[in-house]
């Protein structure tokens, strides 16, 4: 898939990317509560989080942005009169600025996977 106009994202947008990552990878899926604790009042449990899991969902959102931009651009070329021009340029804006943002997560993982390899034991 191509994904056109790289060059002018604007890096605020990356850096939002960004945020919405950390703030699913950090957002508890439920709150389960747990049973009655001392004085019979029940404590909310801890949801436990899983890297993979909130990494795999993030990627998940990236490609479903993806095949839904570039379903619209073959509706509108293919002359589908109820896919606008607009909604289509948004559409790809949003998934050209998901992948930046993915990769910008991809190049901080691998960087943090070097730094911790060449420490010294």
């Amino acid at each position: 898939m191509s994904i056109g106009g790289i060059g002018g994202i604007d890096s605020s947008r990356i850096q939002a990317m960004m945020e919405q990552l950390k703030s699913a990878a950090t957002k508890p899926a439920a709150s389960p509560v747990a049973p009655a604790g001392i004085g019979g009042v029940a404590q909310p449990a801890v949801a436990k989080l899983d890297f993979a899991d909130a990494l795999k969902s993030s990627l998940q959102q990236v490609s479903n942005t993806q095949k839904t931009a570039e379903e619209l651009g073959q509706r509108f070329a293919m002359g589908d009169d109820t896919v606008s021009l607009s909604d289509t340029m948004i559409a790809m804006q949003k998934s050209s600025i998901a992948f930046q943002g993915t990769v910008q997560v991809r190049n901080k993982l691998v960087s943090a996977y070097h730094d911790i390899m060449n420490m010294q034991v």
